[in-house]
Protein backbone atom coordinates (compact mmCIF):
# COMPACT_ATOMS: atom_id res chain seq x y z
CA UNK A 1 0.00 0.00 0.00
CA UNK A 2 3.02 2.27 -0.36
CA UNK A 3 1.86 5.16 -2.56
CA UNK A 4 4.53 6.16 -5.11
CA UNK A 5 5.23 9.65 -6.40
CA UNK A 6 2.62 10.90 -8.84
CA UNK A 7 -0.43 9.14 -7.40
CA UNK A 8 -1.55 11.96 -5.09
CA UNK A 9 -1.90 15.66 -5.87
CA UNK A 10 0.17 18.43 -4.29
CA UNK A 11 -2.72 19.59 -2.03
CA UNK A 12 -3.39 16.04 -0.81
CA UNK A 13 0.33 15.37 -0.32
CA UNK A 14 0.65 18.64 1.59
CA UNK A 15 -2.39 18.06 3.80
CA UNK A 16 -1.44 14.49 4.71
CA UNK A 17 2.15 15.60 5.23
CA UNK A 18 1.11 18.24 7.74
CA UNK A 19 -1.23 15.78 9.47
CA UNK A 20 1.56 13.21 9.71
CA UNK A 21 4.08 15.70 11.09
CA UNK A 22 1.55 16.76 13.73
CA UNK A 23 0.80 13.12 14.59
CA UNK A 24 4.51 12.29 14.94
CA UNK A 25 5.11 15.31 17.15
CA UNK A 26 2.24 14.31 19.44
CA UNK A 27 3.37 10.67 19.37
CA UNK A 28 6.87 11.69 20.43
CA UNK A 29 5.52 13.78 23.28
CA UNK A 30 3.00 11.20 24.48
CA UNK A 31 5.50 8.34 24.24
CA UNK A 32 7.43 9.98 27.04
CA UNK A 33 4.50 9.12 29.27
CA UNK A 34 3.58 5.77 27.73
CA UNK A 35 6.83 4.09 26.79
CA UNK A 36 10.03 4.66 28.72
CA UNK A 37 13.68 3.80 28.41
CA UNK A 38 13.45 0.25 29.77
CA UNK A 39 11.73 -0.91 26.60
CA UNK A 40 14.20 0.70 24.18
CA UNK A 41 15.36 -2.73 22.89
CA UNK A 42 11.74 -3.70 22.24
CA UNK A 43 11.12 -0.64 20.07
CA UNK A 44 14.27 -1.38 18.09
CA UNK A 45 13.48 -5.07 17.63
CA UNK A 46 9.83 -4.41 16.74
CA UNK A 47 10.78 -1.84 14.11
CA UNK A 48 13.39 -4.15 12.58
CA UNK A 49 10.90 -7.05 12.56
CA UNK A 50 8.18 -4.97 10.86
CA UNK A 51 10.66 -3.87 8.19
CA UNK A 52 11.82 -7.43 7.57
CA UNK A 53 8.27 -8.81 7.48
CA UNK A 54 7.17 -6.16 4.99
CA UNK A 55 9.76 -7.50 2.54
CA UNK A 56 7.77 -10.72 2.21
CA UNK A 57 4.86 -10.31 -0.17
CA UNK A 58 2.40 -13.20 0.05
CA UNK A 59 0.05 -14.08 -2.85
CA UNK A 60 -3.64 -13.50 -2.32
CA UNK A 61 -5.71 -13.85 -5.50
CA UNK A 62 -5.95 -12.76 -9.10
CA UNK A 63 -2.23 -12.18 -9.51
CA UNK A 64 -2.12 -9.87 -6.50
CA UNK A 65 0.09 -9.98 -3.43
CA UNK A 66 0.09 -8.32 -0.05
CA UNK A 67 2.43 -7.84 2.87
CA UNK A 68 2.21 -7.14 6.56
CA UNK A 69 1.52 -3.53 7.49
CA UNK A 70 2.22 -4.25 11.15
CA UNK A 71 0.48 -1.26 12.76
CA UNK A 72 -1.68 -3.29 15.12
CA UNK A 73 1.16 -5.67 15.96
CA UNK A 74 3.52 -2.81 16.76
CA UNK A 75 0.99 -1.04 18.99
CA UNK A 76 0.20 -4.22 20.94
CA UNK A 77 3.82 -5.32 21.40
CA UNK A 78 4.89 -1.83 22.44
CA UNK A 79 1.83 -1.35 24.61
CA UNK A 80 1.14 2.08 23.15
CA UNK A 81 -0.35 3.33 19.88
CA UNK A 82 1.92 6.37 20.18
CA UNK A 83 5.01 4.17 20.14
CA UNK A 84 3.38 2.10 17.38
CA UNK A 85 3.05 5.24 15.26
CA UNK A 86 6.73 6.06 15.77
CA UNK A 87 7.67 2.48 14.88
CA UNK A 88 5.73 2.29 11.60
CA UNK A 89 6.69 5.84 10.59
CA UNK A 90 10.37 4.96 11.08
CA UNK A 91 9.99 1.94 8.80
CA UNK A 92 8.21 3.99 6.12
CA UNK A 93 10.80 6.78 6.16
CA UNK A 94 13.70 4.34 5.84
CA UNK A 95 11.90 2.42 3.08
CA UNK A 96 11.32 5.62 1.08
CA UNK A 97 14.80 7.08 1.53
CA UNK A 98 17.01 3.98 1.31
CA UNK A 99 14.93 1.57 -0.77
CA UNK A 100 12.79 3.80 -3.03
CA UNK A 101 9.71 2.04 -1.66
CA UNK A 102 6.95 4.63 -1.47
CA UNK A 103 7.28 8.08 -2.99
CA UNK A 104 9.11 10.90 -1.26
CA UNK A 105 6.27 13.28 -2.12
CA UNK A 106 3.75 10.70 -0.89
CA UNK A 107 5.57 9.99 2.36
CA UNK A 108 3.11 12.06 4.37
CA UNK A 109 0.18 10.14 2.91
CA UNK A 110 1.84 6.79 3.57
CA UNK A 111 2.63 7.70 7.17
CA UNK A 112 -0.91 8.97 7.67
CA UNK A 113 -2.50 5.81 6.21
CA UNK A 114 -0.31 3.18 7.82
CA UNK A 115 1.33 4.76 10.88
CA UNK A 116 -1.67 6.79 12.03
CA UNK A 117 -4.90 5.29 10.63
CA UNK A 118 -3.64 1.70 10.59
CA UNK A 119 -2.12 1.84 14.07
CA UNK A 120 -5.00 3.61 15.78
CA UNK A 121 -7.81 1.64 14.17
CA UNK A 122 -6.03 -1.58 15.12
CA UNK A 123 -5.35 -0.42 18.68
CA UNK A 124 -8.85 0.88 19.42
CA UNK A 125 -10.56 -2.14 17.88
CA UNK A 126 -8.27 -4.54 19.76
CA UNK A 127 -9.13 -2.90 23.08
CA UNK A 128 -12.84 -3.02 22.23
CA UNK A 129 -12.77 -6.67 21.19
CA UNK A 130 -10.75 -7.59 24.27
CA UNK A 131 -13.44 -6.15 26.51
CA UNK A 132 -16.16 -7.97 24.56
CA UNK A 133 -14.19 -11.23 24.88
CA UNK A 134 -13.91 -10.88 28.63
CA UNK A 135 -10.48 -9.28 28.83
CA UNK A 136 -8.57 -12.58 29.01
CA UNK A 137 -4.95 -12.39 27.89
CA UNK A 138 -5.32 -15.69 26.07
CA UNK A 139 -7.80 -14.07 23.70
CA UNK A 140 -5.54 -11.16 22.79
CA UNK A 141 -4.17 -12.85 19.64
CA UNK A 142 -7.73 -13.37 18.37
CA UNK A 143 -8.79 -9.81 19.14
CA UNK A 144 -5.62 -8.32 17.67
CA UNK A 145 -5.81 -10.55 14.60
CA UNK A 146 -9.34 -9.41 13.79
CA UNK A 147 -8.44 -5.79 14.49
CA UNK A 148 -5.32 -6.01 12.32
CA UNK A 149 -7.32 -7.29 9.38
CA UNK A 150 -9.87 -4.49 9.71
CA UNK A 151 -7.13 -1.87 10.10
CA UNK A 152 -5.69 -2.83 6.71
CA UNK A 153 -9.05 -2.31 5.02
CA UNK A 154 -9.59 1.06 6.73
CA UNK A 155 -6.08 2.20 5.75
CA UNK A 156 -6.83 1.12 2.17
CA UNK A 157 -10.06 3.14 2.21
CA UNK A 158 -8.10 6.19 3.40
CA UNK A 159 -5.68 5.65 0.52
CA UNK A 160 -8.56 5.34 -1.96
CA UNK A 161 -10.09 8.61 -0.74
CA UNK A 162 -6.74 10.37 -1.18
CA UNK A 163 -6.49 9.03 -4.74
CA UNK A 164 -10.03 10.20 -5.49
CA UNK A 165 -9.42 13.66 -4.00
CA UNK A 166 -6.28 13.89 -6.14
CA UNK A 167 -8.28 13.20 -9.29
CA UNK A 168 -6.22 10.07 -9.91
CA UNK A 169 -9.26 7.80 -10.20
CA UNK A 170 -13.04 8.12 -9.65
CA UNK A 171 -14.07 7.29 -6.09
CA UNK A 172 -16.79 4.94 -7.34
CA UNK A 173 -14.09 2.81 -8.96
CA UNK A 174 -11.04 3.08 -6.75
CA UNK A 175 -12.81 2.78 -3.38
CA UNK A 176 -14.44 -0.63 -3.91
CA UNK A 177 -11.36 -1.89 -5.76
CA UNK A 178 -9.00 -0.94 -2.92
CA UNK A 179 -11.34 -2.17 -0.19
CA UNK A 180 -12.02 -5.44 -1.98
CA UNK A 181 -8.44 -6.54 -2.56
CA UNK A 182 -7.34 -5.39 0.90
CA UNK A 183 -9.98 -7.51 2.57
CA UNK A 184 -7.99 -10.49 1.29
CA UNK A 185 -4.70 -8.92 2.33
CA UNK A 186 -6.23 -8.13 5.72
CA UNK A 187 -6.88 -11.83 6.28
CA UNK A 188 -3.17 -12.47 5.91
CA UNK A 189 -2.41 -9.54 8.21
CA UNK A 190 -4.71 -10.97 10.86
CA UNK A 191 -3.22 -14.45 10.68
CA UNK A 192 0.35 -13.12 10.95
CA UNK A 193 -0.52 -10.75 13.79
CA UNK A 194 -2.37 -13.41 15.78
CA UNK A 195 0.39 -15.95 15.18
CA UNK A 196 3.19 -13.65 16.30
CA UNK A 197 1.32 -12.64 19.46
CA UNK A 198 0.54 -16.27 20.28
CA UNK A 199 4.23 -17.13 20.01
CA UNK A 200 5.32 -14.16 22.11
CA UNK A 201 2.75 -14.88 24.84
CA UNK A 202 4.03 -18.43 25.26
CA UNK A 203 7.73 -18.26 24.38
CA UNK A 204 8.81 -14.65 24.93
CA UNK A 205 6.45 -12.84 27.33
CA UNK A 206 9.35 -10.52 28.17
CA UNK A 207 8.78 -8.90 24.77
CA UNK A 208 5.21 -7.94 25.67
CA UNK A 209 4.17 -5.02 27.88
CA UNK A 210 2.62 -5.53 31.29
CA UNK A 211 4.90 -8.46 32.10
CA UNK A 212 7.31 -8.53 35.03
CA UNK A 213 9.98 -10.62 33.32
CA UNK A 214 13.27 -8.94 32.52
CA UNK A 215 14.35 -8.81 28.90
CA UNK A 216 15.86 -12.26 28.30
CA UNK A 217 18.34 -11.41 25.60
CA UNK A 218 18.90 -10.55 22.00
CA UNK A 219 19.92 -13.76 20.27
CA UNK A 220 16.56 -15.30 19.27
CA UNK A 221 14.88 -12.04 18.14
CA UNK A 222 17.94 -10.96 16.15
CA UNK A 223 18.37 -14.35 14.47
CA UNK A 224 14.66 -14.38 13.60
CA UNK A 225 14.79 -10.91 12.07
CA UNK A 226 17.92 -11.73 10.08
CA UNK A 227 16.40 -14.98 8.79
CA UNK A 228 13.30 -13.12 7.62
CA UNK A 229 15.19 -10.22 6.04
CA UNK A 230 18.08 -12.22 4.63
CA UNK A 231 16.51 -15.57 3.68
CA UNK A 232 12.71 -15.61 3.62
CA UNK A 233 12.64 -12.33 1.67
CA UNK A 234 14.10 -14.24 -1.28
CA UNK A 235 10.83 -16.18 -1.56
CA UNK A 236 8.53 -13.14 -1.66
CA UNK A 237 5.82 -13.14 -4.29
CA UNK A 238 6.66 -11.18 -7.43
CA UNK A 239 3.00 -10.32 -8.04
CA UNK A 240 2.06 -6.63 -7.70
CA UNK A 241 0.65 -5.55 -4.36
CA UNK A 242 -2.92 -4.40 -3.84
CA UNK A 243 -2.42 -0.73 -4.73
CA UNK A 244 -0.23 -1.51 -7.73
CA UNK A 245 -2.75 -4.04 -9.05
CA UNK A 246 -5.62 -1.55 -8.68
CA UNK A 247 -3.50 1.07 -10.47
CA UNK A 248 -2.87 -1.36 -13.34
CA UNK A 249 -6.52 -2.32 -13.64
CA UNK A 250 -7.78 1.25 -13.31
CA UNK A 251 -5.24 2.75 -15.67
CA UNK A 252 -3.22 5.18 -13.55
CA UNK A 253 -0.11 3.05 -13.03
CA UNK A 254 1.89 5.18 -15.52
CA UNK A 255 1.61 8.22 -13.25
CA UNK A 256 4.33 6.75 -11.05
CA UNK A 257 6.82 6.76 -13.94
CA UNK A 258 6.01 10.31 -15.01
CA UNK A 259 6.53 11.90 -11.59
CA UNK A 260 9.24 10.39 -9.44
CA UNK A 261 11.61 11.97 -6.95
CA UNK A 262 14.75 9.89 -7.20
CA UNK A 263 16.94 9.56 -4.12
CA UNK A 264 20.31 8.09 -5.09
CA UNK A 265 20.69 4.81 -3.22
CA UNK A 266 22.38 1.50 -4.05
CA UNK A 267 19.58 -0.33 -2.21
CA UNK A 268 16.66 0.68 -4.47
CA UNK A 269 14.02 -2.04 -4.85
CA UNK A 270 15.60 -3.97 -1.96
CA UNK A 271 18.58 -5.21 -3.92
CA UNK A 272 22.10 -4.34 -4.96
CA UNK A 273 22.59 -4.35 -8.70
CA UNK A 274 24.78 -7.12 -10.01
CA UNK A 275 24.59 -9.30 -6.91
CA UNK A 276 21.33 -11.14 -7.66
CA UNK A 277 19.67 -12.84 -4.67
CA UNK A 278 22.67 -12.07 -2.48
CA UNK A 279 22.01 -8.39 -3.09
CA UNK A 280 18.45 -8.80 -1.79
CA UNK A 281 19.72 -10.54 1.33
CA UNK A 282 22.32 -7.87 1.99
CA UNK A 283 19.77 -5.09 1.43
CA UNK A 284 17.34 -6.75 3.81
CA UNK A 285 19.94 -7.19 6.52
CA UNK A 286 21.12 -3.61 6.14
CA UNK A 287 17.58 -2.28 6.26
CA UNK A 288 16.70 -4.24 9.39
CA UNK A 289 19.90 -3.03 11.06
CA UNK A 290 19.22 0.61 10.20
CA UNK A 291 15.62 0.31 11.43
CA UNK A 292 16.79 -1.14 14.72
CA UNK A 293 19.46 1.52 15.19
CA UNK A 294 17.14 4.44 14.42
CA UNK A 295 14.28 3.13 16.58
CA UNK A 296 16.63 2.28 19.45
CA UNK A 297 17.99 5.82 19.23
CA UNK A 298 14.46 7.25 19.33
CA UNK A 299 13.70 5.17 22.42
CA UNK A 300 16.83 6.52 24.11
CA UNK A 301 15.55 10.03 23.52
CA UNK A 302 11.93 9.30 24.43
CA UNK A 303 12.46 8.99 28.17
CA UNK A 304 9.70 9.24 30.76
CA UNK A 305 9.27 12.86 31.81
CA UNK A 306 9.95 11.99 35.42
CA UNK A 307 13.13 10.04 34.65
Amino acid sequence: MHIPDGFVSVPVAGATGLASVAALFIAFERSQEAFGIRRAPILGLTTAFIFAAQMINFPVAGGTSGHLLGGTLAAIVLGSPWAGTLCIATVLIIQAVLFADGGITALGANIFNMAVVGVWVGWILTQTLQRLLGGFKGRLPLAAGIAAGVSVVVAAIACAIELALSGTAPVAIVLPAMAGVHILIGIGEGIITGGVLTYLATARPDLLPGEQQEFRGWSVPIVTIFLIAGVLSLFASAWPDGLEKVAENTGFIDLAAKVRVIVPTPLADYTIKGLGPIGTSIAGLMGATVCFAVAFGIAKVVKPKNA
